[in-house]
């Protein structure tokens, strides 16, 4: 309990001091605008390392670190170029039973070539988990994430904070377009 306090009050902290309804507006027109965009994306997800100044060897060898599972969303980019993204995915997760997670993310991003291909991003996603330890209970979930895009495609990550042998999981997954519909 004591993480998911911190993680809400690390993301709030930064909105609180501009001010929190101003905040929430915001967040309320990025998530229509992404809701209302004809880009869709597949994610995949790619790898989930247990931090191993935080694991025993006990632990590290019996949990999963390959999370196998598929995930489909909505991505909107704004007039600065940052990333909204709509997401659903279900995966393996730590114990090899189905992992569910919900959301929206922003990543702030800066662009490392002339052209505007490499993108690199910081940000959050806000977001339900579902675990089957929890009887699949919707759990809230915000989390940091980083990204490094090329042309679309993208290598997203988002860091589960945890205590000594459970969360502290760095998860991995692939963003890719899938399609556009003509606006």
């Amino acid at each position: 309990m004591k993480k998911i306090i911190f993680i809400i009050t690390l993301i709030f902290s930064f909105p609180a001091q501009a001010g929190l309804s101003e905040y929430l507006e915001q967040l309320k027109t990025d998530v229509s605008a992404t809701w209302s965009s004809s880009k869709y994306d597949v994610y995949i997800p790619l790898y989930a390392w247990h931090n191993r100044l935080t694991y025993d060897d006990e632990h590290i060898d019996k949990y999963n670190e390959n999370p196998w599972g598929f995930g489909i969303g909505k991505s909107y980019y704004d007039k600065d170029g940052d990333w909204h993204g709509l997401y659903g995915m279900a995966f393996k997760d730590s114990n090899k039973h189905l992992e569910t997670f919900f959301g929206y993310a922003f990543m702030k991003n800066w662009t490392l070539d002339s052209d505007g291909d490499f993108k690199i991003g910081i940000g959050y996603t806000l977001g339900l988990t579902q675990r089957s330890e929890w009887y699949y209970l919707p759990v809230p979930a915000p989390l940091p994430i980083a990204g490094i895009e090329y042309k679309n495609i993208a290598i997203q990550a988002a860091y589960v904070p945890g205590v000594k042998n459970d969360g502290n999981v760095l998860f991995v997954w692939t963003k890719i377009p899938l399609y556009q519909l003509n606006d």
